[in-house]
């Protein structure tokens, strides 16, 4: 390690104890840290659904402890041994393995291979990256799996579930922004102005999007979709959409499961779109990021966004399984 580096950082760690899974912020020695390509000092994280999962322990998201969830990062590279990054770069991370069993963002340093990094793009600050995170880079990548299957704004309205939450606050925003008409699905009565302050044409409760009715088709409502909770919604969604509509599917809030018709599908012509936003390929990783940073650069982040200190992080991570997180949640490890 380089003598300019710290001897100790700080960091959210998830230990496995007797009476269940305990947060706490720690001092942990810098040399813990894996041996891989690049070393970087984060400046911005987000809190996930899924850093909530591995702060709980669940062992389909990480699989060893302790450990430090955290699947955003944004820092500055410190170290590197690959060429293609050096000392003072702006970077950012998303995914892959990072806050499942590699060290999170929820530190102020991580290390990582150099394949998962993804250059600042112009355009953005290392703080806006982290309002996009992989909530709104999944968001983009729905909203572009759209707009690559053909649907246009004058189609239709797009539905969005889970819309407060970050991927559906988030897709909300940039649909409304490129001119859709957005309806977004909640259950929280209380959150309807600020879903019609990111651009939400009309808010309707969940049960408009839960039939559990044997009935194959319903009366097609939606020109697309993002949904972002699976189970019995997506079903419905799927046999509410229209003529050669595209359906995106990002969550799986209320299950692994989905059971549906085919008939969506062979008499409609409607497309399921998965999107992989962990795993997404570079080339088009940086593609939607370039995106996200020039003519999808999103006009109301600071709308959809809270900033919080590390020392906070533990109480937003009770509060988004609890259901009660609205919009994004960024965390500020500058000082």
């Amino acid at each position: 390690m380089s003598s300019s580096l710290p001897d100790r950082y700080r960091a959210m760690v998830v230990r496995e104890t007797p009476e269940g899974f305990v947060k706490t912020v720690e001092e942990l020695p810098i040399g813990q840290l894996p041996d891989n390509d690049v070393l970087i000092r984060v400046h911005y994280t987000s809190l996930n659904y899924k850093d909530a999962l591995s702060a709980i322990g669940n062992r389909g998201v990480t699989t060893h402890y302790p450990h430090t969830p955290g699947i955003d990062a944004a820092g500055i590279v410190t170290r590197s041994r690959d060429e293609r990054f050096k000392p003072g770069d702006k970077v950012i991370v998303t995914s892959y393995d990072l806050g499942m069993d590699t060290p999170g963002g929820f530190g102020e340093y991580i290390s990582v291979p150099a394949d998962w990094i993804v250059p600042l793009p112009e355009g953005l600050t290392l703080r806006e990256s982290m309002i996009i995170g992989s909530a709104g880079f999944t968001a983009c990548y729905g909203v572009y799996k759209i707009k690559e299957g053909g649907i246009e704004p004058d189609e239709g309205p797009v539905v969005v579930t889970g819309s407060t939450g970050g991927v559906g606050s988030f897709s909300v925003a940039l649909l409304s922004q490129l001119g859709y008409q957005v309806v977004a699905v909640t259950g929280k009565q209380k959150e309807h102005q600020f879903l019609k302050s990111l651009g939400a044409s009309e808010i309707v409760p969940r049960e408009v999007v839960t039939d559990r009715s044997n009935k194959h088709l319903l009366k097609g409502r939606w020109a697309a979709a993002v949904d972002t909770v699976g189970g019995e919604i997506l079903d419905t969604i799927i046999r509410q959409t229209r003529h050669n509509g595209i359906v995106t599917c990002c969550g799986n809030v209320l299950g692994p499961v989905l059971k549906t018709s085919i008939y969506p599908f062979i008499l409609r012509g409607v497309s399921l779109m998965g999107i992989d936003s962990g795993i997404t390929l570079m080339p088009r990783r940086k593609k939607l990021w370039k995106r996200l940073s020039e003519e999808w650069r999103l006009k109301k982040m600071e709308e959809l966004t809270r900033e919080v200190k590390l020392d906070q992080l533990a109480d937003e991570v009770d509060r988004i399984l609890e259901g009660n997180q609205i919009g994004r949640v960024i965390v500020n490890l500058t000082g």
